[in-house]
């Protein structure tokens, strides 16, 4: 029986680990997050650690308020760079496997292919220079542990883009949605069992970075369309240039991953973003009725 710990377990990666821990009766799934326990404060994360005999943590706590994170890098800076350094020296002292969420973020979208692992990292946001920090710290560091780069993070919890459209198209006849970023959904149900699968393999040893999203291309307006006609709305959905929808924080306009390598190591099956993101439209709208 493993012991794994889950941070952030609020969050839509952490719900959908939770959802999934079920089926991996291996793992003795541990959930925290605020208040139960802080990231930032190592006395009690260690305490914890040590308490549980954890083997596995799986930390999906972020500060995730990409604009706000502009005005006020600090708290970014304190969850996202700060926090993992101290899970990872954590992971060293109390000999456990760390498993570390990151962006597409630290890449600064600028590329013409499918981002690798091997690219060079180089973002443009407050938000992906804290989650940069916090994946330096770890690679830094002698613990053993993976780092799962994903993009465009949906489920059927708390806020996400599914969700705002769903509600906008509600509300609004016609919705503006940006057409020239450009990257790939991922249904946080498909990173979970991913993760559980990967943990379940036994094969994660040293350090490594992986890509993870879903498979295939689109911008913001595709993704907004397939909701909007998944949902049966009458709204009508319309491109527009990124200039036209100014934020404080810069979009990577290109940030397509390639999962070669996680499909490689692990045999990971990953599915295609239309249809994951059925799926997650038929549970939200099924809990609506």
């Amino acid at each position: 029986m493993k012991n794994i710990l889950v941070t952030g377990s609020y969050g839509q990666l952490g719900n959908d680990l939770r959802n999934l821990s079920s089926h991996y009766p291996g793992f003795n799934m541990i959930f925290t997050d605020l208040p139960e326990l802080d990231i930032t404060d190592r006395i009690a994360c260690e305490s914890h650690i040590r308490n549980h005999k954890i083997d596995f943590l799986i930390n999906c706590a972020a500060y995730t308020a990409v604009d706000k994170a502009e005005s006020e890098p600090a708290p970014a800076n304190k969850l996202n760079s700060e926090a993992p350094a101290m899970l990872a020296e954590l992971a060293v002292k109390h000999h456990f496997t760390l498993v570390h969420i990151s962006t597409d973020y630290v890449f600064n979208g600028l590329h013409f292919k499918p981002y690798t692992e091997q690219d060079i990292p180089d973002p443009a946001s407050v938000y992906g220079k804290s989650k940069l920090e916090g994946e330096k710290a770890i690679l830094q560091s002698a613990a053993n542990a993976i780092i799962i780069r994903t993009s465009w993070l949906y489920s059927a919890y708390g806020h996400n883009f599914v969700k705002t459209i769903l509600r906008l198209a509600k509300e609004k006849a016609e919705l503006n949605v940006v057409y020239d970023q450009v990257g790939t959904p991922t249904y946080a149900a498909d990173l979970a069992k991913c993760i559980l699968d990967i943990l379940k393999s036994n094969k994660i040893e040293g350090k490594h970075i992986y890509n993870y999203s879903n498979e295939g291309v689109c911008s913001w307006y595709d993704f907004a369309c397939f909701i909007v006609e998944s949902s049966g709305s009458d709204c009508k959905v319309f491109p527009i240039p990124s200039k036209e929808y100014p934020t404080p924080a810069p979009r990577p306009s290109y940030s397509v991953l390639n999962k070669s390598r996680i499909k490689q190591d692990f045999g990971i099956q990953i599915p295609w973003w239309q249809n994951s993101l059925s799926v997650c439209l038929q549970r939200i709208m099924k809990e609506q009725i």
